[in-house]
């Protein structure tokens, strides 16, 4: 496995991913405040889920990464770099809408209790937190702890996979936003 490849990969993902949500606070208060007629979110309320869900899996990220360097000094890390292998595929479901149903935590889902510019603010630096971990891990240490995510049952992912994660939810939730702005031109 080239672990400097996956870590480019998944820093060009979350730029991707950072760069279409950030998009989406520019949009007119239309967009931003349309109640799609499924009952779901605003687009308001989905930047504020992302930021919630990010500043949940942050933590994790956090303990993960800090765990993951004190194991450098007892792990083989070039064994474990040795024996990883990414699978991609069991992971490309999280960046899918509507791919598997998934009951989120309460302390997820949006209370309204930030503006757009505070949201957009805390998004901004929650990407700069995932490139930090990612270069404090720059030479594979990321492997050398592993979490249970329970969402779409993946099982025990290490620190790298869990930064994907919260760049693939954002993935999933800029198609929700697109679905809302779509439903309005739709439906006028």
């Amino acid at each position: 496995m080239d672990i400097f490849r996956l870590i480019q990969d998944i820093k060009t993902h979350l730029k991707l991913s950072f760069d279409e949500v950030d998009k989406w606070f520019g949009k007119d208060k239309t967009i931003l405040n349309y109640q799609p007629s499924n009952g779901g979110w605003t687009v308001q309320q989905i930047l504020e889920h992302i930021y919630l869900t990010n500043f949940y899996l942050l933590i994790l990220i956090e303990k993960g990464s800090k765990k993951a360097m004190r194991n450098y000094l007892d792990l083989d890390l070039n064994l474990e770099i040795k024996n990883y292998s990414f699978n991609q595929e069991k992971f490309e479901k999280i960046g899918e809408y509507g791919a598997f149903q998934w009951m989120r935590p309460e302390h997820m889902e949006p209370k309204g209790e930030l503006n757009l510019t505070e949201i957009r603010s805390l998004v901004s630096q929650q990407y700069h937190q995932c490139l930090h971990y990612l270069d404090l891990m720059k030479n594979g240490e990321g492997l050398l702890c592993k979490t249970t995510m329970t969402v779409n049952e993946l099982g025990k992912i290490n620190v790298y996979e869990y930064i994907y994660f919260l760049s693939l939810h954002a993935q999933r939730h800029v198609t929700q936003m697109k679905n809302n702005e779509l439903e309005i031109y739709n439906n006028p």
